[in-house]
Formats: structure tokens, sequence, C-alpha cells
């Protein structure tokens, strides 16, 4: 029993001693400056978010809002420009020739839905018209003679 008396006589004292340490570190202040502005810019460039995300409204069918090279830059050039992974390479009459045949629609059709290694270009930042003005663009510079596609009527842009 006397073992037991002494123990507890000196845990008590010390769980005080660290509680009231912890509690003067914590209310008494540190004497320190406020940081200067280029630490403050320091810190908030350590701590900026490292991607951002942008959210944009759907794009909709209506009049072209960009011309169909910007289009063809944003979204074709990444492989027609170079020929990467079988598409044909952008003024190569000889690789378009064999697309040309099938027709603007067949074109227009794989633009949209995505064909082989090629994805589906509908949906995305361009509308449906932009993507078949860009290909009107892209396939002319391949031989092709395909007349500029008709603006979708507003009536019908809004039924949708």
């Amino acid at each position: 029993m006397h073992k037991q008396q002494q123990t507890g006589g000196v845990v008590l004292p010390i769980i005080i001693v660290v509680v009231a340490v912890v509690l003067f570190a914590m209310f008494v202040p540190t004497g320190g400056r406020a940081p200067s502005p280029d630490q403050q810019q320091e810190v908030a460039e350590r701590i900026q978010p490292i991607g951002l995300v942008e959210v944009k409204a759907a794009a909709s069918n209506g009049p072209a809002r960009t011309g169909e090279e910007k289009v063809y830059k944003a979204q074709c050039a990444a492989c027609h420009a170079a020929g990467a992974l079988g598409a044909p390479k952008f003024g190569d009459a000889g690789a378009w020739g064999p697309r040309v045949k099938t027709g603007f629609e067949a074109l227009l059709n794989s633009a949209l839905k995505g064909k082989n290694s090629m994805p589906a270009q509908s949906g995305g930042a361009a509308s449906d018209y932009e993507i078949a003005r860009a290909v009107v663009y892209m396939a002319n510079q391949g031989g092709a003679k395909f007349d500029e596609p008709k603006a979708p009527a507003a009536a019908a842009s809004a039924a949708q």
C-alpha cells in the first residue's frame, strides 16, 4: 500500500505541471512579429491549388462562334497535322481521296461519333455545326470540293 500512495502522489503533480505548461503555451503570445509581405507571398505560393476546375455551359448547335481553322487547331490538329494514329494528314490529297469519296455526311458522322483511334468530337467545346465546318475545311484542303454547311435555324436549335 505504501508504494501505491507514493506513485499516486508523484503522478498527480506531473500531470498538473504538464497541463499548466500546455495552457501557458497556448495563451501566452509568442512575441514574434507579423510576417513580412514577402513571407506572406511565399506562403501563398506554397499553398496555392495545383489545378483549377472550370465549368462551362454546354455548346449549342447554333451558328459558329469560332472559325473552322480555330476548331481544327483546337481539336483536330493534334493528330491530323502529323498523320498520327492513321489519321489522314492535313492537306494530303492522297490520304484524303478515299475518305472524300465516301461523302461529306460519312466524314461528318465519323468526326461526330468517332472512328478507329479518333474520339467522338460531338458534345465537346465546339458545336456540331463547328465540327461540320472543320470537316469541310480539312477535306477541302485535301482535295474535296464540299460546300460550307448551312447554319442550323435558330428555331431548331432553341427546340433542342
